[in-house]
């Protein structure tokens, strides 16, 4: 049904509906009625296929059913070699249609990051996405018809998990050909899909993103689910579920529990920005709920707009399989899922998601780094909400994030393989710049021996450890603050962690590393004692190289009355220095804590050469190894 129409229009799509809204309004800067929903809607899928399975299927929560049909998209074309297949899941109201096949084709939900030239570009991937089991857009779920009774599920659809979806998933790609994807890409709900393949099926993927997701719902986040099912079974229209031959459907339950929905898929922030300026100017439009303020507006026709493309079954079913999946309640639990994968992994968050906050991302890394897998993460600063993994600004960071870690799986398939590999890097686009070549890195390369372990704290754009990469060491980590330099790791096919040096290295286990290192980035430590004592915990030997502020250049410019600057681009009111140290402060240092000094190297980092007489005066940096 079509509720949604302002003043005495009867038929107008969301675009149109949006136009008037504005046209009645006081101007505004952003649309009030646009949303990531935007995109979607009812209408047959032109390019989706089916694939139907016999049963009996048996259910992890107890129940059968008689047969499965899946509804599914592909993109791209796979490789005689079966090595490029990537595994899109979708979002709790997502369907198979990711993006738009052509020009003439309908956008899909994530067009901003699906199709050629794009973050996952179909030009070299083959891209699978189909609709979820318990889904309504074509998968089997409550709204298809029953081969045993001849009439719809309705409420007689079994209970499923997020399991069962990903084994239905799982059957799929089987049924494709495909052994082995190349990467499985999933956001919300679909993260949480992505992480049980990933941890069940540990064989059948080289690399999983999971975006926007956590190891398990918060408590606030079931809450909402929980409101929105009881407003849905509570609409006088529910009929307990068999409302399939009826007149009237239960609208008005499953508008609210999509009213709910939308608010916690929305940040503060981006509340006030839409919202704030005429937010007591309510829209005229055609519904049966309060429009007298203008989030009012919004809501009403978000959620009428959602009963014409969605069941209200699946909406139960599907809610109903994400709350209770819980992939470890603690850290040791966690520990013991992730350490039963096989594949790389990608997360990434977004600063203002409530409903899956940047810790759940944080506690499955950490997980992931306690059981020794590949692991990078990011957490976006966007202002969006949850909805960020959506929009096109956001993507348009973290899918170069994605695209990198996706190439970089790429060449990893079959390293031996050097035409294919320099067909993908051709076809990748230009590498990454060569470094400025820093002197104190060279040094550093040479302490460290061959096929060891090493994690480069504050690793900037990754130079150092590409340079360790490119010698052939093969645990490699590094941890950085800035989402840019996370990126630029990204584009050398490392693994990074963001994560601040100032909150310690818990994440990580007692001598995981052989070496920890942190070069210059020692200064800009708010509590270096601690820092100190966490790198001697996690590494055997620590490496650390800092700007010697006793050097003669410092002196004079004190002399001038002028303050030491270790960042000639950087004056001190915008520096990130929180430390001014020399050689011999550094010594007194270690000797206070009782820590043995292996070996110090002392440079003029003007020459490259080392320095050896009054290394104190004449060095401007000082490169020590460390232990206990």
């Amino acid at each position: 049904m079509d509720k949604t129409k302002i003043d005495e229009a009867t038929t107008l799509d969301a675009a149109e509906v949006a136009e008037a809204a504005v046209s009645n309004a006081a101007p505004k800067t952003e649309d009030l009625f646009d949303s990531t929903d935007a995109v979607r809607s009812g209408k047959p899928l032109a390019h989706v296929k089916t694939m139907t399975f016999p049963g009996p299927i048996s259910l992890t929560n107890g129940g059968t059913l008689p047969e499965i049909t899946v509804a599914y998209e592909t993109y791209g074309q796979l490789s005689p070699q079966e090595d490029n297949a990537i595994l899109i899941f979708h979002a709790l109201s997502g369907d198979s249609h990711v993006a738009k096949h052509d020009e003439n084709d309908d956008p899909g939900w994530w067009d901003a990051l699906v199709g050629p030239g794009k973050g996952i570009d179909t030009n070299r991937y083959f891209v699978i996405c189909a609709n979820v089991l318990g889904g309504c857009r074509g998968t089997t779920g409550p709204d298809s018809i029953n081969p045993e009774t001849g009439r719809k599920y309705g409420m007689d659809f079994p209970s499923i998990s997020v399991a069962d979806i990903v084994d239905v998933q799982h059957k799929l790609v089987a049924a494709l050909g495909i052994d082995r994807l190349l990467a499985i890409v999933g956001g919300s709900l679909g993260g949480l899909m992505a992480l049980d393949w990933g941890t069940r099926y540990p064989d059948g993927v080289a690399g999983v993103a999971a975006i926007a997701t956590g190891p398990r719902m918060t408590t606030q986040a079931l809450a909402f689910d929980v409101v929105a099912r009881n407003a849905i079974m509570s609409d006088p229209h529910f009929c307990g579920g068999q409302y399939y031959d009826k007149e009237t459907g239960p609208a008005t339950g499953l508008a609210i529990a999509r009213m709910l929905g939308h608010i916690t898929y929305l940040s503060q922030e981006s509340m006030n920005r839409k919202f704030n300026a005429d937010r007591n100017v309510g829209r005229k439009i055609d519904t049966s709920f309060e429009t007298k303020f203008s989030v009012g507006s919004y809501l009403a026709y978000q959620g009428d707009k959602f009963v014409d493309r969605f069941d209200a079954n699946s909406y139960l079913t599907l809610t109903l399989a994400l709350d209770a999946f819980d992939l470890g309640s603690d850290r040791e639990r966690l520990i013991a899922a992730m350490r039963r994968s096989m594949c790389r992994w990608l997360f990434v968050s977004f600063t203002s998601d409530w409903l899956f906050p940047g810790y759940h991302s944080r506690e499955l890394v950490d997980a992931a780094i306690a059981g020794d897998k590949r692991v990078s993460y990011c957490e976006v600063k966007s202002d969006a909400g949850h909805d960020g993994f959506l929009l096109e600004d956001e993507i348009s960071r973290y899918g170069e994030l994605l695209r990198s870690f996706l190439h970089d799986l790429s060449l990893e398939w079959r390293p031996e393989d050097d035409e294919r590999r320099r067909s993908l890097n051709e076809s990748y686009g230009a590498p990454p710049k060569s470094p400025k070549r820093r002197v104190d890195y060279d040094r550093i390369l040479a302490l460290i021996p061959p096929k060891t372990k090493i994690l480069d704290l504050g690793c900037g754009k990754g130079d150092l450890l590409a340079r360790l990469k490119a010698r052939g060491h093969e645990r490699l980590v590094g941890v950085e603050m800035q989402e840019k330099y996370v990126v630029k790791c990204a584009e050398k096919g490392l693994d990074v962690v963001q994560l601040d040096l100032n909150e310690g290295l818990k994440s990580f286990l007692d001598h995981q590393f052989d070496f920890v290192v942190l070069s210059k980035t020692l200064q800009t430590i708010r509590n270096v004692e601690a820092l100190l004592e966490e790198m001697l915990r996690v590494g055997t030997r620590v490496i650390v190289s800092f700007p010697n502020v006793g050097h003669r250049r410092f002196r004079e410019r004190l002399a001038e009355g002028r303050a030491p600057s270790t960042d000639p681009k950087r004056r001190w009111y915008d520096s990130d220095d929180a430390r001014f140290l020399t050689i011999a402060d550094f010594e007194e240092f270690c000797a206070e804590k009782g820590y043995k000094i292996f070996r110090k190297v002392a440079l003029d980092a003007e020459t490259g050469e080392t320095v050896e007489t009054d290394e104190n005066l004449n060095a401007d940096v000082a490169i020590v190894v460390l232990g206990r």
